[in-house]
């Protein structure tokens, strides 16, 4: 599912125009994006939660060359999903 068909389905499920549905979806992925720049963790309980996560500095190898090369230490996001997603799912 791509955002354009996230938002068709969002506009359906809560009776939405498409266009309410696209300021929506934009406001959540905005308010998590500042949250998580924060260093906050975004919790929503049944789905899932968005944490930040320090990946450390660690040696790889140039698939090519295969020559060793250093990787920085990064910041990456997780998602842990919810017993209700997962659930679900299975």
């Amino acid at each position: 599912m791509n955002k354009a068909e996230l938002i068709d389905a969002m506009a359906s499920e809560a009776n939405l125009t498409k266009a309410d549905a696209k300021r929506a979806l934009d406001a959540f992925v905005g308010a998590t994006t500042k949250a998580l720049k924060k260093g906050d963790r975004v919790a929503l309980v049944g789905f899932g939660s968005f944490s930040v996560a320090k990946r450390a500095a660690r040696t790889g190898r140039n698939p090519k060359t295969n020559a060793p090369i250093q990787i920085p230490a990064k910041k990456v996001v997780k998602f842990k999903p919810g017993s209700e997603l997962s659930d679900t799912v299975k």
